[in-house]
């Protein structure tokens, strides 16, 4: 069961009910046309853009991208520099773009409902790892990085 309690899961997850919603729901709301399926894409685009900065980012430190273990390296560079959270950000984005592209208006609370579970599954904990393992690293890194944007 440790398999399904990771991001991606989740954003399947919230992606399907977004789906489920205009597919079975639609109530003849909409966003407008082009402009939502343009917008969309630069989102999806946008945030996996900022996953894969993420991940070459860990790599190159030599540090897990799994939520669950703690990293052996604190990064601070590249994409870290300007989000603490950039890969849980480019899931948000990815979340927000498909909604606008489905056109599932009634969906768009899932997206706050997603940050909410993301930073309470996952984010939180990582950060308690990361400061005990840190310390005043993780405490300068902390006062200088927001954790979204």
């Amino acid at each position: 069961m440790k398999w399904i309690d990771l991001p991606p899961v989740w954003l399947i997850g919230f992606i399907i009910a977004a789906w489920l919603q205009v597919t079975y729901f639609p109530m003849g709301l909409s966003f407008g046309g082009y402009w939502a399926d343009f917008a969309g894409g630069l989102l999806v685009g946008g945030g996996v853009v900022l996953m894969l900065l993420a991940v070459y980012e860990l790599n190159r430190n030599r540090t897990t991208v799994v939520p669950h273990k703690t990293p052996s390296a604190l990064v601070q560079s590249g994409i870290f520099s300007r989000t603490r959270n950039p890969i849980y950000l480019g899931d948000g984005l990815v979340l927000a773009g498909l909604i606008l592209r489905f056109d599932a208006v009634l969906a768009l609370p899932l997206i706050p409902i997603f940050v909410y579970v993301i930073e309470k599954r996952f984010i939180l904990s990582e950060e308690d790892r990361m400061r005990r393992k840190y310390r005043m690293d993780f405490a300068r890194y902390e006062s200088k990085v927001r954790r979204w944007v």
